[in-house]
């Protein structure tokens, strides 16, 4: 179903030499910058493919069509309400707003939006900053809400491999250097909007993907400034693969071999919380996770992480090679379940045994979060990231949170397979069974101490397939509650967070569908816990002060954070170098500078 060209043979020297396009197939195409300058509209959300020209667009389906038509109509009459140009317009909350209109028209009610909307910015404007406009605006985020981000990652400065450019691709779509279609949709499938590789984050069309857009400068400037994230639990990944210099690729031996494979270590975790917090003048804008290496041959390390880097959290990866069964030191590591009593449990004893001792300063010490899911082709394992070793955990230990990430979906970043278990018709206690997250919701729905993230399941949904986002929060609130489901954005693997913020509380389950499978309605008050409440009384952090950035224990992060970066810690974070180099000047130039918004897509479109 893909429209990428065949391999051809290209003159050597010519133009097309360097580029999968060929001369005939670049006359077909405009270039989308020009177009839409010439059509003086630049949509906040895409309304058609653009290509880099590695390859060819695809063609505006139907539904691209009636969504652009209708959108440049909204701005159109806005615009000339408010005195405006329409470019200018479609840069403002109002031109936002425009598009979601337009994509309800066509796709069904999914995004909470309103007319009115269109002519907000203006109104916002003449309000004082800190008056809290929630009352007033029902739709748009609020500007005082309070956002617990509960899952975002950095990559160590060494770690030049590319790191998170498969996932930044999925969401950036065909503008990411490097990619010539859609990682995770290898079928050239088609998303409810008729696209094999959409746009999850328009913000991201057209950047460069370089080493740099993974690591902690970017990172600080992705969540702090340009997001409405007031504290972030920075994460990490257990090593799976250990590459030795002398043979083939192999699970790690012991935590040595874990450390060389890391994308970020527990010290340099630690490390980055500690630097946030100094220079945030002692408040807690930033949580760490431990790494969580299983069994007896990996308690030391579980004991070294809590003596050294008082970790707030534990993040588990059930599929990856961490568990250390005995004490051998050739043994290699392997995948490990929840509900092992002899991998899982020693090290829940020695997390328990030092609760008293950490609780005071991390709250959330006892808080085990655990990757699950993501797995398009996996067998039903809970190895691989099937539920099914859930309950026995939580039962056998009630004073844990057991924080089960992704919610177990099983699609890997590309939710076809979920819209089909939808569209089969395949129920499960009378909603829909998607694989594996309805099963996790009903086998959660007795425990307490577990609760649902829903880190790229929402992201991977929310603009692409609409439907499955809706089935899900559906499902998950019906079967578990509001108060037991936690909002984390994988960021920076999708660009800052604050595109899913303004997504999700903007997003709401269709009427039809709660009147036919019973599920809540998303209200604000559901939103305010989900994006921030529940993860906070997980954390210790309640109750939650207002205004959080100027008043109360969350300051801000200052915006010189680079120059108080000191040579130790860029020495742990391994920095390439110290020098002022580019990330350094881009920084001061883009906090010195005055940004308006620019919508605009570089690339080729279908003429």
């Amino acid at each position: 179903m893909s429209d990428t060209p065949k391999p051809r043979l290209r003159e050597p020297g010519s133009r097309e030499e360097g580029t999968l396009l060929c001369n005939n197939q670049l006359k077909q195409c405009v270039r989308a910058d020009e177009v839409e300058a010439h059509e003086d509209f630049c949509p906040a959300v895409p309304t058609r493919h653009v290509s880099n020209g590695e390859y060819m667009p695809l063609p505006q389906s139907d539904a691209q069509k009636r969504v652009e038509a209708r959108t440049r109509e909204l701005a159109d009459d806005a615009a000339a309400r408010l005195g405006i140009g329409r470019r200018a317009f479609l840069t403002t909350s109002g031109g936002l707003a425009a598009s979601f209109l337009a994509m309800n028209e066509v796709h069904g009610k999914f995004f909470d939006v309103n007319a009115r909307e269109l002519l907000e910015h203006r109104l916002r404007r003449a309000e004082d900053d800190e008056s809290d406009l929630d009352d007033q605006f029902d739709h748009g985020a609020p500007k005082r809400l309070f956002v617990f981000d509960d899952q975002l990652h950095v990559v160590r400065g060494s770690n030049t491999t590319g790191a998170g450019g498969a996932l930044r691709a999925i969401a950036q779509g065909p503008t990411t250097p490097g990619f010539t279609a859609n990682p995770f949709n290898p079928q050239g499938l088609p998303d409810e909007n008729g696209n094999a590789w959409g746009v999850w984050n328009p913000e991201l069309v057209g950047l460069p993907l370089t080493p740099e857009t993974f690591q902690v400068v970017q990172w600080i400037k992705d969540v702090y400034f340009d997001s409405q994230v007031t504290v972030g639990l920075l994460s990490n990944v257990t090593a799976s693969i250990f590459r030795p210099e002398d043979g083939p690729p192999r699970p790690p031996k012991n935590i040595d071999e874990s450390l060389r494979g890391e994308l970020l270590t527990a010290e340099q975790t630690a490390a980055v919380r500690n630097f946030v917090n100094r220079i945030s003048g002692g408040s807690r804008r930033c949580l760490a996770h431990g790494l969580m290496y299983t069994g007896i041959g990996n308690a030391d390390y579980i004991q070294f992480q809590i003596d050294h880097y008082h970790p707030d959290s534990w993040k588990g990866y059930c599929i990856s090679n961490a568990a250390k069964v005995d004490r051998d030191p050739e043994s290699l590591m392997r995948q490990w379940r929840l509900d092992d009593e002899n991998v899982a449990y020693p090290t829940y004893e020695v997390i328990c045994r030092n609760f008293d001792r950490e609780r005071g300063k991390h709250p959330g010490f006892n808080n085990i979060c655990v990757h699950k899911g993501l797995a398009t082709n996996a067998e039903p394992l809970p190895e691989l990231g099937h539920p099914m070793d859930i309950p026995k955990a939580a039962r056998d230990w009630p004073q844990l949170n057991f924080v089960i990430y992704h919610s177990c979906i099983k699609p890997a970043f590309f939710d076809y397979n979920a819209l089909a278990d939808i569209n089969s018709g395949r129920t499960r206690e009378g909603v829909p069974d998607i694989q594996w997250t309805t099963e996790f919701a009903i086998l959660a729905r007795p425990f307490k101490n577990v609760y649902a993230e829903i880190g790229t399941t929402f992201a991977s949904s929310v603009v692409t397939f609409p439907t499955v986002c809706a089935h899900i929060l559906g499902q998950l609130l019906k079967f578990m509650g509001p108060e037991r489901i936690i909002f984390g954005s994988d960021s920076p693997w999708y660009g800052s967070p604050q595109w899913q913020i303004d997504a999700f509380w903007r997003f709401q389950i269709p009427r039809w569908m709660q009147r036919q499978y019973g599920y809540p309605p998303l209200t604000k008050r559901f939103k305010r816990k989900i994006l921030g409440l529940n993860a906070a009384r997980l954390y210790g952090m309640l109750p939650v002060p207002l205004p959080v950035h100027r008043f109360g224990p969350y300051k801000p992060v200052p915006g010189d954070y680079e120059e108080r970066m000191t040579d130790r810690f860029k020495t742990i974070l391994e920095f390439p170098g110290f020098a002022d180099d580019g990330m350094a000047q881009m920084r001061k130039r883009y906090l010195s500078s005055v940004h308006e918004r620019s919508n605009a897509r570089y690339g080729w479109v279908l003429g």
